[in-house]
């Protein structure tokens, strides 16, 4: 047994000191670093190649959590992705809606458009969308009945009529209408067979339409998750069946869909959003550990753990060499002529 996976079995069990964790998280990062710059590390022709042969998406791989976890875990918007941090001083509340704004901005968004959003989360970006563009028409796609029926009781309560929400598989997702844009945040990383998937996409979108993509990504490599691998603890209770693209995996696909546009942001911004997710952690722990209960009973203690480690995996992940190596990609598409 490595010393890596021996801390993962003990901490498992019992709670572990913070700094132990995150030096087991730097081993882990090193390692991965590591082999995707070996000579022989698959390139991203071959990581498409492998996708052929999965579904659209992959195992979701966690239980559904309630969604007063989340309202005291993320930011007041309950943004469940990366954020934006323009300063030192900036809040979680600010970078949540910088991000918010950013992604607005870089999808081309306007009001009187048709937009689908794809993996909508808690509902950050529809409600926004919603508000923002008040004739615009807002779809969402959850992945879990909670995060559907939170997104319509907030669209409720702020009188967001254009604003519809909906659980679906998108191994099956078939919307009956063409979209002005199309939008996933953060989606894609457990979307399995990009070719798939993208070229519904482009059957959904209208004339002139344009598709945004929001990924976490690493600079250089792509890689599956190995579920089966006793050292990825990312791999066995976060991305159980997806993937960690690479800047330039979409580039597989220019067939498809070409790049209009991309923007890269570094690391060190989902560092900090994980570092504030776990901050609100300890700083609610006796409501949190309540609300994890409905669905944990006597494996609470246990999941407790667990979300307090994927802060810590999160932070040092994208905080891994300054932020240098794995980041955060956006891309404006059109469709390929």
């Amino acid at each position: 047994m490595s010393v890596v996976s021996a801390i993962i079995g003990t901490a498992e069990r019992v709670p572990l000191p913070d700094v132990v964790i995150r030096a087991a998280i730097q081993r882990l990062c090193s390692r991965t670093a590591t082999r995707l710059a070996a000579p022989d590390a698959a390139g991203d022709a071959a990581i498409a190649g492998r996708m052929l042969l999965r579904p659209i998406a992959g195992d979701a791989g966690r239980d559904e959590v309630p969604a007063s976890f989340f309202a005291e875990v993320l930011g007041p918007n309950r943004k469940y992705s990366c954020c934006f941090y323009k300063t030192d001083a900036t809040t979680l509340q600010e970078a949540e809606e910088e991000a918010l704004r950013q992604t607005v901005e870089h999808a081309g968004l306007a009001d009187g458009q048709a937009i689908l959003e794809l993996g909508c989360g808690w509902g950050a970006l529809s409600l926004w969308m919603a508000r923002q563009f008040p004739h615009a028409t807002v779809t969402a796609v959850a992945n879990s009945q909670a995060q559907r029926a939170l997104i319509e009781e907030e669209a409720r309560l702020r009188g967001l009529s254009n604003l519809r929400a909906v659980t679906a598989d998108m191994n099956v997702f078939a919307p009956d209408s063409q979209f002005d844009r199309i939008v996933a945040v953060e989606a894609f990383e457990r979307m399995t067979n990009w070719r798939k998937l993208m070229t519904r996409l482009h059957s959904w979108l209208a004339p002139e339409a344009r598709f945004f993509m929001q990924i976490a990504a690493h600079r250089t490599g792509s890689h599956l998750f190995d579920r089966t691998d006793r050292e990825d603890w990312i791999a066995q209770h976060v991305f159980t069946g997806g993937l960690m693209p690479s800047h330039h995996l979409v580039r597989q696909f220019d067939d498809i869909f070409t790049v209009e546009k991309e923007w890269c942001w570094s690391g060190t911004h989902y560092q900090r959003t994980a570092n504030d997710w776990l901050a609100n952690f300890d700083a609610r722990r006796e409501t949190i550990e309540a609300a994890l209960r409905e669905v944990h009973g006597d494996d609470t203690g246990l999941w407790m753990r667990r979300w307090r480690w994927f802060c810590l995996a999160t932070s040092g992940l994208f905080g891994y060499a300054d932020g240098t190596e794995w980041g955060v990609s956006h891309y404006r598409m059109k469709a390929a002529e």
